[in-house]
């Protein structure tokens, strides 16, 4: 809980081989220009927690209060924020302002990496949830991809709230957990991330310390 999290930007995947000659397949993430942009003590709110702040915002897209915050805080606007929570005697390591490193994570981390998957539109029951189609036969006609039957006769004669149908896929928050930090790049602010992570390529993503690797 102590360790605190980074905001990046998804640069897409690639390859890396390691010194044993083991290839891993890993996504790239840039986690440079994150900085503390607040502090929250538990005098205030009730829970400790340290604001982390990343990207280049121009003036005109803040509104008032944000203004006045980092007026107030006397930093850089941020075009990103990200709460995260800490101990409470964590607030105190860190002051306003500070920049945060990519070496917060070292080789051979687990860490949890969200981010909004990609958006795909429009979806059947069949791409959605993986449901196996019916038969490909001469008797079945135009059904071939349906989902079959959605509810019931006279009781409760209604459909279920979260029943599997076709609808909106993807374009929702993901978080990919456990995933295991194969390089770490100082002088280029980057993350090598064994796997696949969410969202597109350029999409926002937030990188934080496994919470079962914690756990366990």
């Amino acid at each position: 809980m102590s360790k605190l999290g980074l905001l990046g930007i998804k640069k897409g995947m690639t390859q890396v081989f390691l010194e044993d000659g083991t290839s891993h397949a890993v996504t790239v993430i840039d986690v440079s220009g994150n900085l503390i942009a607040g502090l929250v003590d538990k005098a205030s709110r009730g829970y400790s927690a340290v604001v982390v702040g990343a990207g280049e915002v121009k003036q005109q897209a803040l509104n008032k209060s944000q203004i006045g915050s980092f007026k107030k805080n006397e930093i850089t606007a941020a075009k990103r924020l990200k709460e995260f929570r800490v101990d409470d005697n964590v607030v105190s390591t860190y002051e306003l302002g500070q920049a945060l490193k990519v070496t917060t994570f070292s080789v051979g981390d687990k860490v949890d990496v969200g981010s909004v998957s990609k958006g795909k539109g429009f979806a059947g029951a069949v791409k959605r949830w993986n449901f196996r189609t019916q038969d490909a036969t001469h008797g079945n006609s135009l059904s071939h991809r349906a989902p079959g039957s959605i509810g019931q006769c006279q009781t409760p004669g209604r459909v279920f709230k979260g029943k599997k149908m076709a609808g909106q896929l993807g374009n929702k928050k993901v978080t990919q957990q456990n995933l295991e930090v194969i390089k770490v790049l100082e002088e280029k602010g980057l993350l090598l991330v064994k796997g696949a992570v969410p969202g597109a390529t350029g999409a926002e993503v937030v990188v934080k310390a496994s919470v079962k690797h914690q756990a366990a």
